[in-house]
């Protein structure tokens, strides 16, 4: 009988990643597409392969990833973020280096909203004393 898939829920900015994990040969799937096709040009392939390499778990398990919102790199963070949770539940041990690593840490930094009478959340308009 097939194992259940853990599942975990990452997050960056305003993009979110639901991951499924299974012990398996190491494919990767994002809203039923590979990673290049997903992502494109942007350097991201050491990036999805921190959370194994770290654990020492390449090319144990495949993922199955649906993510949505903010852009393209901050869903590749919340991948690595819900990839890191989900090796998490699956392992306790794996708890320690995930965390030494930084990668079970939300990155809660996000843009600060414009503030009424102001150009942006900080930028004044230009004062004229005249």
């Amino acid at each position: 009988m097939a194992q259940e898939p853990f599942y975990a829920t990452g997050k960056r900015k305003t993009a979110v990643a639901r991951v499924w994990i299974t012990p398996g040969s190491g494919q990767i799937s994002v809203n039923k597409q590979t990673p290049d096709d997903y992502f494109g040009g942007i350097f991201f392939a050491p990036r999805l392969a921190k959370p194994f390499s770290v654990t020492e778990t390449l090319n144990k398990y495949d993922v199955k990833a649906t993510v949505a919102g903010g852009g393209k790199s901050a869903q590749v963070d919340a991948l690595v973020h819900g990839i890191s949770r989900a090796l998490q539940d699956m392992d306790t041990e794996m708890r320690t280096p995930l965390k030494r690593a930084g990668l079970l840490t939300r990155d809660s930094r996000a843009k600060e909203r414009k503030k009424y009478g102001q150009r942006g959340a900080r930028a004044r308009f230009q004062f004229s004393k005249r």
